[in-house]
């Protein structure tokens, strides 16, 4: 393969590996799957490739598919809530795809992510998504339709200050840490839910509190068998929501993620599993 395909597949690298990330929800498998489309690559006539962008982003989706034949088997039977591997920047690239988003396209069928992966985030036409998923254009745009009614509810509704979000999430860490439930509950919207994802790899909540009383109150007992605080190691956007990343007492890394309506927290997102955090070491 020339110097110039290669170079061409590096300038699509960052987008193919957001492609794959939407899709699976890990880092490392969104990786091996890029991997996997540049050996493809090497092996095509470049010549007769109009649009590189698009063609490698319909290789990645189909290896994709292929993948969460296996990975959804095995997120069938993972232990207590599930979240996608963290990633932290230091500012958006894509304020539209946030963690509550990537909840919400876990929820879709592989087609039907794909789908709207492929028209509403990147303008592919139906014509061409059909060929990659295999079904005609009228499919496809059903596939898109049902996927685009199911995520709607978890775009963000209302832009956020990136300087009030972090404000917030200091706040938040602040008082957690310190165990001030009188200002933490004050962060709070009554309807806030908790996620904590601990793989089975290490001590989490097993299920999603539902409600600030339930939130603290498991606050409260996590202080009693935790004295020791978290250590902060930096503030940063987690999955496009403001956050930060702690050391725990045990020595091992967790992120925070905090979704912000109207100046309250209505989400908390904790990933504790050791696997899905490597990557920040």
């Amino acid at each position: 393969m020339n110097g110039g395909a290669t170079q061409i597949f590096d300038a699509q690298r960052p987008a193919l590996l957001r492609v794959a990330y939407r899709m699976l929800g890990s880092m490392a498998d969104a990786e091996d799957i890029v991997q996997d489309a540049f050996l493809r690559w090497r092996g095509v006539d470049h010549a007769q490739v109009e649009v590189p962008g698009a063609f490698l982003r319909r290789i990645v989706t189909r290896l994709c598919l292929d993948h969460l034949k296996s990975a959804r088997v095995l997120r069938e039977s993972y232990t207590g809530p599930w979240l996608p591997e963290p990633v932290v920047e230091d500012d958006w690239v894509d304020e539209d795809v946030t963690l509550p988003l990537l909840l919400a396209l876990e929820r879709l069928s592989p087609l039907e992510r794909a789908a709207f992966l492929l028209h509403d985030l990147f303008g592919e036409s139906f014509d061409d998504i059909a060929q990659v998923l295999d079904r005609d254009a009228a499919a496809c745009r059903k596939l898109a339709t049902r996927a685009r009614e199911h995520v709607r509810a978890e775009r963000p509704r209302f832009p956020l200050d990136r300087q009030r979000g972090m404000a917030i999430a200091s706040a938040f860490f602040e008082a957690s840490s310190q165990g001030d439930l009188t200002h933490l509950g004050a962060l709070l919207a009554e309807d806030v839910r908790f996620y904590s994802d601990g793989g089975g790899k290490r001590p989490s909540v097993s299920r999603v509190l539902e409600g600030a009383r339930e939130f603290l109150r498991a606050q409260t007992a996590l202080a009693r068998l935790r004295p020791v605080p978290s250590r902060l190691i930096r503030y940063g956007l987690v999955n496009g929501l403001p956050g930060f990343i702690t050391r725990e007492p045990d020595g091992l890394l967790q992120t925070t993620a905090l979704k912000i309506e109207e100046g309250q927290i209505r989400a908390i997102y904790v990933t504790r599993n050791p696997d899905k955090l490597k990557h920040l070491e």
